[in-house]
């Protein structure tokens, strides 16, 4: 994946709105009544939960559904996503930190903006900080299903000053000259594909399935008016759920109090199994994972903010125990060893590096009593003939985080990737190490950014 590029100038020719009194009639009825029915959370409350659909983008929910898209598809986004991590994770500060490529991670969020609310699909991003979508008038936009948002329609829309810390925690290396005052990013991908547009306020309505829709008012994004390259027309942005100072995780703090969590379902990567059940991301009182077979591991601040490290100790297999032998990722870590993976719900596969793979892969091969059996594409190093089922007699894969065994699931480990074809979907990297999200599945897992913690507790997340 190539480099990501990112600035972000001072905007000084965007026109002043003028509205007429008529028009402020208008917008003040239109803003009633749709407060009437969403609840609208002030910054100074306490602590609020609410929980959402995560969908997956492979699954019947998603607009990206497709039963006849390659199962592979899945696994070689892993690819281009590790790729992306390995040259970006260690970017200058200065820049927007963000993981995303053109159609990056594998979960959609629905939420709404604006007053009256606007409904975007955007791709749920733990590796990324900034949440923006397409906005009117656009002078250059890739195409979308859903109507663009209108920030002239909105009677709670505001653009955000050159000065605000919103606009200099995204980039330090922006100037404001005299006009507008109104901060203006600018995303660059290294395969031409951008997005430029107005740093802005709004309020964000998120559809709780487990409450009445929570409205939060003066939230940051990025209201784009030039974008193109390789986005794809389903998905209208990004949300950025990162551990970035404008991650919609640090601006909501007051409301949910740096929690988050999330259940994802299992996947299985044949196009006949998909399940219809959506897996749910939570926030704030709703997050809270609790319980006495939860385990917990210490979340490690790093360099880059953005992602979010812990500290795999080994990996067992049977009884026999494997050292994880760390690999700098990209520099230097935060002490030690510690931040040695990523824990990422946008990589589908779990990346290893190449000579640690190598001896996990020879503790499997003694282990397995099947025929195993070459992946004609090459993307797999570890496969064998499977039966009626889609399965083998795979033995139990322990990740041994600090303080946190984690015990997973040999139909995640081991997937079918095509008929007779079961491969390991632990894969070698280059001195890169990424937890992905088949290795996460059937764990509720919580994130706590006040605590530095994330927390795993089993979970058949089908019926959570």
């Amino acid at each position: 994946m190539p480099t990501l590029i990112s600035t972000i100038v001072m905007k000084t020719n965007t026109k002043a709105r003028t509205l007429f009194p008529t028009t402020f009639v208008f917008l003040f009825f239109l803003h009633l009544s749709f407060v009437c029915c969403r609840k609208i959370i002030s910054s100074n409350r306490g602590e609020i939960g609410f929980t959402l659909d995560l969908i997956h983008r492979d699954s019947p929910q998603s607009p990206f559904y497709n039963p006849s898209n390659s199962v592979r598809d899945a696994f070689h986004r892993s690819f281009s996503r590790a790729s992306f991590f390995q040259k970006s994770s260690f970017a200058s500060p200065d820049s927007i930190q963000s993981s995303i490529s053109p159609i990056p991670g594998e979960y959609l969020m629905k939420l709404s903006i604006g007053t009256p609310p606007v409904e975007i699909v955007a791709i749920a991003d733990t590796g990324s900080d900034l949440t923006w979508t397409q906005c009117q008038p656009c002078i250059n936009c890739f195409q979308q299903s859903y109507p663009l948002f209108d920030s002239k329609k909105s009677s709670t829309y505001k653009t955000i000053g050159c000065d605000a810390q919103e606009c200099t925690s995204i980039g330090s290396s922006s100037s404001c000259v005299s006009g507008n005052n109104v901060c203006e990013y600018q995303i660059n991908y290294g395969d031409n594909s951008h997005t430029i547009g107005d740093l802005a306020f709004d309020v964000f309505t998120f559809h709780s399935t487990s409450s009445e829709n929570v409205a939060i008012p003066n939230v940051a994004f990025g209201c784009g008016h030039d974008n193109g390259g390789t986005f794809n027309n389903h998905t209208s942005g990004i949300i950025g759920l990162g551990g970035g100072e404008v991650s919609i995780i640090k601006q909501l703090d007051k409301q949910i109090n740096g929690k988050f969590s999330y259940c994802l379902i299992p996947i299985q990567l044949d196009s006949t199994s998909i399940s219809n059940v959506t897996s749910h991301i939570n926030f704030g009182s709703n997050a809270i994972v609790s319980g006495p077979d939860v385990v917990s591991t210490p979340l490690i601040r790093m360099e880059s903010s953005t992602f979010y490290y812990l500290t795999l100790e080994g990996v067992s297999v049977g009884n026999k125990t494997l050292e994880f032998k760390s690999s700098k990722i990209g520099g230097s870590y935060a002490g030690g060893d510690e931040g040695n993976i990523i824990i990422d719900s946008g990589t589908t596969l779990t990346l290893m590096p190449s000579e640690f793979y190598e001896n996990l892969e020879s503790m499997l091969v003694d282990s397995i009593n099947a025929t195993r059996k070459e992946d004609s594409s090459g993307t797999f190093g570890l496969c064998y003939d499977s039966d009626e089922n889609g399965t083998i007699d795979a033995p139990t894969i322990v990740a041994h985080f600090t303080n946190a065994d984690l015990e997973l699931s040999p139909s995640s480990t081991f997937a079918q990737v095509e008929k007779g074809l079961v491969c390991l979907t632990i894969v070698p990297a280059k001195e890169f190490a990424i937890f992905g999200n088949l290795a996460q599945a059937n764990f509720l897992i919580g994130y706590d950014l006040v605590a530095n913690k994330i927390s795993f507790k089993p979970t058949d997340c089908t019926n959570y």
